[in-house]
């Protein structure tokens, strides 16, 4: 780890809240927000948070499973369709376009052509795009700092 972090302090709560709390403060409420009013399906939403934990190698977020009231999380072998996106037979159009664009917003964001854009609003509202490409950019932000400075791999996530 990057960053030492006091005995009895958990990391990611230290470093966001208490190391830059004007920052950080902000940066968790971003980041819950995400997770407390999503209105994508949980498909779509764990597929493209999960093609994002893959790409930034952040192990807490590949551990994570998101939860919502009254729904199941994704099946455990979500995780390995989400890698092979573009043949699995586990995904309907939307979670597959979910996780092709979380890969081609972190790794080729230039190249969103027509062609993409096309397909994405057949698929999903403008509200839904927003929505997707805020969610997005908070994982691949956020996921990517964890890892950076090392707190992804002292945090532990207690079993569902």
């Amino acid at each position: 780890m990057i960053i030492d972090i006091p005995e009895g302090e958990e990391p990611i709560p230290y470093v966001w809240a208490e190391m830059v709390p004007e920052i950080g403060t902000a940066a968790a409420a971003y980041s819950m927000s995400v997770y407390d009013h999503s209105k994508l399906g949980l498909r779509e939403f764990e597929a493209a948070r999960l093609r994002i934990a893959q790409i930034n190698g952040c192990v807490f977020c590949l551990d994570w499973r998101t939860e919502r009231e009254g729904e199941d999380t994704v099946e455990s072998t979500f995780i390995d369709a989400v890698a092979e996106w573009r043949t699995t037979d586990a995904f309907d159009e939307r979670t597959r376009l979910a996780a092709e664009y979380a890969e081609r917003y972190a790794e080729d964001h230039h190249n969103l052509d027509d062609e993409f854009w096309e397909r994405m609003k057949a698929q999903y509202t403008q509200a839904e795009i927003v929505e997707l490409s805020m969610a997005i950019g908070s994982w691949l932000a956020f996921g990517r700092l964890n890892h950076v400075l090392g707190l992804d791999s002292v945090c532990v996530i207690a079993p569902h």
